[in-house]
């Protein structure tokens, strides 16, 4: 058997026991493993909503209180890590950053980012496998506002959500259509982080470039 092969039937079989776990703990489930998602442990939530959106399709759930629930539970979980890297990140760098690689300095460049450009990086993250867990982290340790923080988080969650619920709403139960969807909607994703970063980065070089100018016609 292929690795693909093997990957596909895994996700299969994975699927199939989340629409059982997912039918029996119903909305607060949805909340409580979308949180588990959100926050540092590994419960990726491409097979949390998927199998919440066939329900959906089935009558089972309803398809905007799956979405509702899916996004509260990536903002409870979001806002864990926040709190968690505010109440004990900076004093945990602070003390073993060293052994990390990580300086004072390093961590004064990244609250300076954050403080410019934490809304972008918020929201692009969200879209992203993987690091959209621990985007929180580096927000917190910047004390990024806590406003901004929701709001982008919600944004990109809730884009993500949305997504995953009509996969699942759409595609059904099939372990195998709803494998290549997944794959596909994460490489579009992705394509359109890297376009809204590039066109971010250009707007940001453009608008810095004006104001040189416009500081050099006033003096």
């Amino acid at each position: 058997m292929s690795p693909i092969a093997w990957l596909s039937g895994l996700f299969h079989s994975l699927v199939s026991w989340l629409v059982e776990v997912v039918g029996a703990m119903g909305y607060p489930g949805i909340v409580a493993l979308m949180f588990l998602e959100s926050s540092f442990f590994p419960f990726p939530s491409e097979v949390v909503i998927p199998p919440a959106g066939y329900l959906a399709s089935k009558g089972l759930m309803n398809p905007v209180a799956v979405t509702l629930c899916g996004i509260a539970g990536s903002l409870l979980g979001a806002y864990f890590n926040y709190y968690i890297a505010v109440r004990w990140g900076r004093r945990f760098f602070d003390r073993f950053g060293k052994y990390f690689f990580v300086s004072p300095e390093a961590l004064d460049k990244a609250e300076v980012f954050f403080a410019r450009h934490g809304h972008i990086s918020t929201f692009t993250a969200r879209l992203l496998p993987v690091i959209r867990q621990y985007v929180s982290l580096p927000a917190g340790l910047a004390r990024m506002n806590l406003l901004k923080f929701g709001v982008y988080t919600g944004l990109g969650s809730g884009i993500w959500v949305v997504a995953l619920t009509a996969l699942g709403y759409f595609i059904g139960g099939a372990g195998d259509a709803m494998y290549e969807g997944l794959r596909k909607i994460t490489i579009g994703f992705v394509a359109c982080c890297a376009a809204i970063v590039a066109a971010y980065v250009i707007w940001n070089m453009r608008r810095s470039r004006s104001g040189l100018e416009n500081e050099k016609k006033g003096r």
